[in-house]
């Protein structure tokens, strides 16, 4: 059975207001949970941890930084099941009141001077809400963005949601510049926390004029819903959850060595100030708003394989170059190693994830399909500082080299084995199948 409204019918106007729409929300609450991996690196090890040592601080900041993504995997199971069930759009929403509030809550925390251990009893619960809200946030997005779409323009319109994780990346950093320099004390990690809330209020409008997706209105007319679409999804398609899984360690375990420990890795080392990073990091989130549309356009053209392996591969040759690069102590060389990594290992594996784990799914069971392997590589993913560091401390810069390496390796031989859905490449544009080159299964009640 397959779907029978054609996106291509869609204006190309609703399409663009989707992708928007989708875009602002995944920028919020890529803000609300990256400044959380920022704190964590700069200030939680000392604000909320009872210790003298900083890399014991550091490595217990991590720790609880890893809890939020270890919570990811229940928030995509959730998005999933209520995504397929209910629809998509109501998923956006509340999954942006789940993680700005906890946002706001944790700039109102207590220190461990303040309040003892129960400062950071309080930050982990928080960072549980974080990783469910987040969890449960791009599934929704990418597939509104995706759904909506022409089938030849998918790929270029289910990147444009992924342009938020970088502007809410360049948010983030940029809030946390700020903060340094214009206030002191506390408020310097404070504020960003508690201006989610501006964020969360515009975010929520935006969303809440967008309209549902054509393709779930379609399983829905057509009674292909799934009473238990998560555990259908674990039960019949578990394997290829856990391949996009791994596919995505290049793009997000990389991210956050080049990112989140890098920050701790410069004073750890003495190489250099966290702010040399944090310009890095910006630099290389400013192209990703233009570089995730070049390529998932380009995906439309070539396909999405050949686009997502250039960020693999990218991945594990620039290990090694992207330590030398940082050992330097140059500004410029720390600058361009963090926006380069960005640049050519993230955002081509990032832009074309939307549309190519969206494609390998039927969408009376996308939604579950996406978000649990989306969000499972996030197991590994929010561990990966606190190894790095752990690995660091006992082996040097070399160890978090090879680590970040084989990140690109895993993910390249997952691709390898996924399956081409680019209709221009795979050679099956169906317009009655707007949302996927797989079609609807029958329900199972």
């Amino acid at each position: 059975m397959s779907d029978t409204r054609s996106a291509s019918t869609q204006p190309g106007g609703n399409a663009a207001k989707v992708s928007f729409a989708s875009m602002i929300g995944s920028a919020v609450e890529s803000y609300d949970f990256f400044i959380y991996g920022t704190a964590a690196a700069g200030w939680f090890g000392k604000v909320f941890f009872h210790t003298t040592e900083p890399i014991v601080g550091i490595l217990a900041a991590f720790a609880t930084m890893a809890v939020g993504f270890f919570m990811r995997p229940l928030g995509g199971y959730l998005a999933g099941h209520f995504g397929d069930r209910v629809g998509r759009k109501a998923v956006l929403l509340w999954s942006l009141l789940a993680m700005g509030g906890a946002t706001v809550l944790i700039g109102a925390l207590p220190t461990y001077e303040q309040a003892g251990v129960i400062a950071p009893l309080l930050l982990i619960f928080l960072r549980m809400l974080q990783g469910i809200g987040f969890g449960a946030e791009w599934g929704g997005a990418v597939l509104m963005a995706c759904e909506h779409a022409p089938a030849n323009r998918r790929g270029f319109f289910g990147a444009v949601p992924q342009i938020g994780i970088p502007m809410g990346l360049l948010m983030a950093n940029g809030a946390f510049l700020l903060s340094s320099a214009f206030l002191e004390g506390d408020w310097v990690w404070r504020a960003p926390f508690l201006f989610s809330v501006v964020m969360v209020a515009v975010g929520m409008y935006i969303r809440l004029g967008v309209s549902e997706s054509p393709a779930f209105e379609q399983a829905k007319a057509e009674n292909t819903l799934v009473e238990q679409p998560a555990l259908h999804a674990l039960r019949n398609d578990w394997r290829k959850i856990l391949q996009l899984a791994g596919a995505r360690l290049a793009e997000t375990g990389g991210y956050y060595i080049a990112t989140s420990f890098m920050l701790s890795y410069v004073l750890l080392a003495n190489v250099a100030a966290k702010e040399n990073v944090l310009w890095g990091t910006m630099i290389g989130s400013a192209l990703g708003l233009v570089s995730h549309l070049l390529f998932g356009a380009l995906s439309d053209r070539i396909g999405r394989k050949p686009v997502f392996l250039l960020g693999s591969i990218f991945t594990i040759a620039f290990g090694i170059p992207m330590f030398l690069m940082i050992n330097s102590g140059v500004t410029v060389m720390i600058v361009a190693a963090v926006a380069v990594s960005l640049l050519l290992s993230h955002d081509p594996i990032f832009a074309v994830e939307s549309s190519w784990f969206s494609e390998q799914f039927p969408a009376n069971v996308r939604s579950s399909g996406i978000s649990l392997g989306y969000n499972c590589a996030s197991l590994i993913a929010g561990a990966l500082p606190f190894i790095a560091t752990a690995i660091y401390s006992q082996v040097g810069w070399m160890g978090p080299a090879l680590l970040f390496s084989s990140l690109g390796v895993i993910s390249t031989v997952c691709a390898l084995k996924m399956r081409e859905t680019a209709p221009a490449v795979a050679g099956k544009v169906e317009s009655s199948n707007p949302a996927g080159l797989v079609v609807s299964r029958p329900a199972h009640r």
